[in-house]
């Protein structure tokens, strides 16, 4: 659930940066802001992962070709940063349904979560089973699962329409939906679980490929919707705040997004030797890997603002 939200949060904030620009500032913004960075970090991050990935496992370096994507020796994908370029497409996408002036009509944004599961679901349901299950579309520029693009797409537009019917401002009543979502999520994940598994512990008991479609994709979309939700009420209800703090998280998240791999590629390694209980290993590398992020972030912003300072004019 946390790439569909994610595409939730970047969707919300699209109108706003079009609002504020015209089509042509926004792609450009858009493309200094997703482009860029992908371009850098399938260029750098990317190979440094795979150097990393084969020393972790005492393999043999390889040809230096095959450390990159893109090449027709790699066997590699663009890993945690297919999301940038898929969302850098969604925002042309907006941008031309925006400037064509289509007359959609007016729709709740309950109306919109209902028929994001339904159409999502139906979608997931009859591409995998004409492209395969669980199968994936790889170029040099773009990497997508087929059978979750327009899932994806329609969280993106979710997330919009939340900002254009202000859905976020003010906080809601009744807490009862959120008590009713916080007892039954565990539903659908155990269902969704079990329907992961079950190729592997119990193949005897797969039914028609179509109703193990059916259960896989119902599940994983009810539990997805669970979390999206109580994700973002949590935050809603019980983070709505500012500090210094959150600033600057705030401020850092993107960045500590991209390095986040090849950080925790590197205190893994230095953790890999060690006597400490595998509990508490996992229980270090998450949280050392969140906080050294956000300092190599918060320094690397810091720098720049500081290189920026230096090269304007003094007004005297």
């Amino acid at each position: 659930f946390m790439m569909p939200t994610l595409f939730f949060i970047s969707g919300y904030l699209t109108p706003m940066a079009l609002d504020n620009k015209n089509g042509w500032a926004f792609l450009k913004s858009k493309f200094k802001r997703l482009v860029i960075p992908w371009i850098v970090a399938v260029l750098t991050l990317i190979p440094l992962y795979k150097m990393i990935y084969l020393y972790s496992r005492n393999l043999p370096q390889e040809s230096w070709t095959t450390y990159f994507h893109f090449s027709k020796e790699s066997i590699s994908n663009q890993n945690w940063l297919w999301f940038l370029p898929v969302l850098f497409l969604f925002n042309i996408l907006y941008l031309l349904f925006s400037k064509a002036n289509i007359k959609i009509p007016q729709i709740s944004l309950k109306g919109a979560v209902w028929g994001t599961f339904l159409i999502g679901l139906f979608t997931s349901v009859i591409v995998g089973g004409i492209v395969g299950f669980r199968s994936w579309t790889k170029t040099p520029l773009i990497d997508f699962e087929n059978d979750r693009l327009l899932l994806y797409f329609m969280i993106f537009l979710l997330g919009s329409l939340s900002f254009r019917q202000k859905a976020f401002e003010e906080k809601p009543q009744s807490i009862a939906l959120y008590i009713v979502a916080s007892s039954t999520a565990w539903i659908p994940i155990t269902v969704h679980i079990f329907a992961r598994l079950l190729p592997f512990i119990a193949p005897d008991l797969l039914i028609s490929p179509l109703a193990y479609r059916l259960l896989y994709w119902s599940s994983f979309y009810l539990s997805l919707l669970c979390l999206l939700y109580l994700m973002i009420e949590t935050f809603w209800r019980y983070f709505d705040r500012t500090s210094k703090i959150w600033s600057e998280l705030n401020r850092n998240s993107y960045g500590v997004y991209i390095i986040h791999v090849i950080v925790l590629g590197v205190i893994a390694l230095l953790l890999l030797n060690s006597a400490m209980p595998s509990l508490l290993k996992y229980l270090t590398l998450a949280g050392s890997t969140y906080l050294v992020c956000n300092l190599i972030i918060s320094l690397y912003l810091r720098a720049v603002t500081r290189i920026k300072a230096i090269g304007q004019p003094q007004v005297s």
